[in-house]
C-alpha cells in the first residue's frame, strides 16, 4: 500500500463518508473553490490504479467505490508515522505529546487506564 498525496486523501475520506459516488457527487461533498471536474476525475483514476478504488460501469459514466477500508489506511498510515517519526515506539510517540502539552493529565490518567485494561484483558 501507498501513501496517499493531500488531494488523494481528501478524495478518500468523501468516498469512505459517501461509501459510492460519480465523480459529480465527490465534487458536491468538496469545499469552496471547487476544484474541475477533470482534475477529481484524474485524482480518482490514479486512486483506482493505486488499488484504492474500483468502479461499477454504467454506459460511459463511472460510479466510484473505495476498497481499501478507512480503518486499513488509518493502521497503514499511522504506523508508517511510528515508524519515521518515533523510531516505531508507541512511547516516544506518547511522550512527544506529553512534552508538547497536547497531552493533560486528564488524557494521561485515561490513556493508563486504558492501557490498564488492556493488560487485563491479556
Amino acid at each position: 500500500m501507498k501513501e496517499l498525496t493531500k488531494a488523494e486523501d481528501q478524495v478518500m475520506q468523501i468516498l469512505w463518508q459517501i461509501e459510492k459516488g460519480f465523480v459529480k457527487d465527490i465534487i458536491e461533498q468538496m469545499p469552496n473553490p471547487k476544484p474541475a471536474y477533470n482534475t477529481v476525475s484524474t485524482i480518482v483514476r490514479i486512486l483506482e490504479n493505486k488499488g484504492f478504488v474500483d468502479h461499477t460501469s454504467f454506459g460511459k459514466t463511472h460510479e466510484y467505490f473505495p476498497i481499501i477500508s478507512k480503518d486499513k489506511y488509518s493502521k497503514f498510515y499511522l504506523n508508517n508515522m511510528l515508524k519515521g517519526y518515533f523510531n516505531g515506539s508507541f512511547q516516544n510517540l506518547v511522550s512527544f505529546f506529553a512534552k508538547d502539552n497536547k497531552l493533560d493529565v486528564q488524557d494521561l490518567d485515561a490513556l493508563v487506564q486504558q492501557l490498564e485494561n488492556l493488560k487485563k484483558d491479556k
